[in-house]
C-alpha cells in the first residue's frame, strides 16, 4: 500500500513537472520571440532574412503567405479555383448588408499566428505588420473609397476583461493612414460566444446587438480583424445602414475558411 501511495506521488509529481515545463516553454518561445523582434530591426518578422526594404517581411515569405484567393467577391469566404469570381451559395440565398468585404488573407499559418499574438497578447508588432498586409490588399480605390470608418466594438464588459480592443487599435491607424474619421458605434447585449455556433445561430445571437448614431455618412466601411462567417459584420451593417449609411464594405485582415469556423 505504502509503495502504491509513492508511486501515486511520484508519478502526480511527474505529471505537474512536465506541464510546468510545456507552459515554460511555451511563454520561453512568446518571449524570445519579443526579443528577436526588438534585438533584430531590419529583419523579416516570418524568416528574420535582412530587408532590403521598409516593409516588415521579405518577397519570399510576402508571396507564400495564405492569400485569399480565389474568393466570394461579396463576403470574401474563401473558394475553389473553379468558383473564381462568383457569389458563393451563402450569399445567393441569403446577401448580406454589406455590399462587399475586402479580406486580403486566410486565416491560417503564419497569419493565423500573427492575429492571436495581436489579439490575446496585445502583440503591437504583430499589429503593426496585419496593418500593413491590409493595407497591401487594397487598391488606390479601396483607400479613398470611405468617407468614415466604424470599428466592431466590443461590450464593455468583454473590453474590460481583455483590456485591448483589437478592432479600434487597427481602426484608428486605419484614420490616420486614409484620412477618414472614426464614428463610434456601441454593443449594447453582452452576447454569448460565437464560437460552436453555426450561421443561423450566429445571426440570432447577434439581433439587436448593436446601435450606431444617426448621421453616418453616405459610404462606410467596417473594420475588424478576422473575418469568420460574417455575422457579426452583417449585424453591424444593418445598424449603419439604419444611421444613414446607403453603402456598406467590411474590411478585415483575415477570412476563416469554410470548416473551421
Amino acid at each position: 500500500m505504502g509503495s502504491l501511495m509513492v508511486n501515486l506521488i511520484f508519478k502526480s509529481r511527474l505529471t505537474n513537472s512536465l506541464k510546468l515545463a510545456a507552459a515554460m516553454s511555451t511563454a520561453w518561445k512568446s518571449q524570445v520571440d519579443g526579443w528577436l523582434s526588438r534585438a533584430l530591426p531590419g529583419r523579416c518578422v516570418f524568416c528574420l532574412a535582412s530587408l532590403p526594404s521598409d516593409h516588415p517581411w521579405c518577397e519570399a515569405c510576402f508571396t507564400e503567405l495564405p492569400w485569399n484567393l480565389p474568393a466570394c467577391p461579396v463576403c470574401a469566404e474563401p473558394q475553389p479555383g473553379a468558383a473564381t469570381g462568383r457569389r458563393c451559395g451563402h450569399c445567393l440565398r441569403r446577401p448580406p448588408r454589406f455590399d462587399r468585404a475586402r479580406v486580403p488573407l486566410r486565416y491560417d499559418a503564419e497569419v493565423a499566428g500573427l492575429v492571436q499574438r495581436f489579439k490575446f497578447d496585445a502583440s503591437p508588432r504583430a499589429g503593426r505588420v496585419l496593418l500593413e498586409l491590409l493595407l497591401a490588399g487594397l487598391s488606390s480605390a479601396d483607400r479613398h473609397w470611405p468617407q468614415a470608418l466604424v470599428p466592431v466594438p466590443l461590450h464593455p464588459r468583454r473590453a474590460r476583461e481583455r483590456g485591448f480592443d483589437q478592432a479600434r487599435w487597427l481602426a484608428v491607424r486605419l484614420k490616420g493612414q486614409l484620412g477618414c474619421p472614426l464614428m463610434p458605434a456601441q454593443r449594447i447585449r453582452d452576447t454569448r460566444t460565437q464560437r460552436g455556433l453555426d450561421r443561423g445561430e450566429r445571426r440570432s445571437n447577434l439581433l439587436r446587438a448593436f446601435r450606431v448614431p444617426e448621421g453616418l455618412p453616405r459610404r462606410v466601411v467596417l473594420v475588424d480583424d478576422v473575418m469568420t462567417t460574417g455575422a457579426t459584420l452583417d449585424a453591424l451593417a444593418k445598424a449603419c445602414r439604419q444611421a444613414g449609411a446607403e453603402e456598406v464594405q467590411a474590411w478585415a485582415v483575415a477570412r476563416t475558411p469554410a470548416g473551421r469556423h
